[in-house]
């Protein structure tokens, strides 16, 4: 069945973030299988998509193709996901010091556009958000003028992009988020390679209640349980 304007998904959300939110609200549970036919019907789309979908949700970690068994959803414990964010706030933090001491004039414009179109977002929706918050965080990596660490920064902020679209559904953490975004903006224009570290690792780690609302929003069960 092929899609259209019509029967296919909603403009603005992609089959892949259909498929992601399913996954993330528990509505697809941990090691359930996620046979193509029936989501192609589901999502009224072609399997093709269905199955470029399952790909990018495999990269993320979200769903696991397993040899003559198909695709299924993942069962990522949160240990795991924990040591993940503090890789790549580690990761952040690198970017952030290279982007304070190499900024060039054309960076520093990339990272102030993005920044802007973060506010711009803040009041239209965590969705919205969520696609700015992604840009901004590509300017930085783009200004540490470090094409492996762009590479090895995406990659890994690919892989947790479900799950730091999820942190950013608990209450407040938009507008949160925006207040650190200039906080590391401040800091890289200042020049501040240790504050430009110090604010993108403290922005991108899952800590405290931080975690436990992750957790909560995830329907995992609570550390010790």
């Amino acid at each position: 069945m092929q899609s259209n304007s019509s029967q296919g998904p909603d403009r603005g959300h992609s089959v892949r973030d259909l498929l992601e939110e399913a996954i993330l609200s528990g509505e697809f549970q941990p090691g359930e299988r996620l046979e193509e036919q029936p989501l192609a019907l589901r999502f009224r789309v072609s399997r093709t998509p269905i199955r470029e979908a399952l790909k990018q949700l495999e990269t993320a970690g979200l769903v696991e193709v397993l040899s003559r068994r198909g695709a299924a959803v993942a069962a990522l414990s949160p240990d795991r996901l924990i040591e993940m964010f503090e890789f790549m706030a580690e990761i952040e933090a690198f970017a952030g010091r290279l982007a304070a001491r190499r900024l060039t004039p054309e960076h520093h414009d990339n990272l102030l556009e993005t920044h802007e179109a973060c506010r711009v977002a803040v009041e239209q929706g965590t969705d919205a958000y969520y696609y700015a918050n992604e840009l901004f965080h590509h300017a930085i990596y783009k200004a540490s003028r470090s094409r492996f660490l762009f590479e090895q920064a995406t990659n890994l902020h690919r892989r947790l992009k479900p799950y730091r679209r999820l942190q950013l559904r608990t209450r407040n953490r938009v507008s949160v988020s925006f207040e650190e975004h200039e906080q590391i903006v401040s800091a890289i224009l200042a020049g501040d390679e240790q504050a430009a570290g110090d604010c993108l690792r403290s922005h991108v780690l899952v800590q405290g209640e931080r975690f436990s609302d992750l957790i909560a929003s995830m329907n995992w069960p609570a550390p010790g349980r």
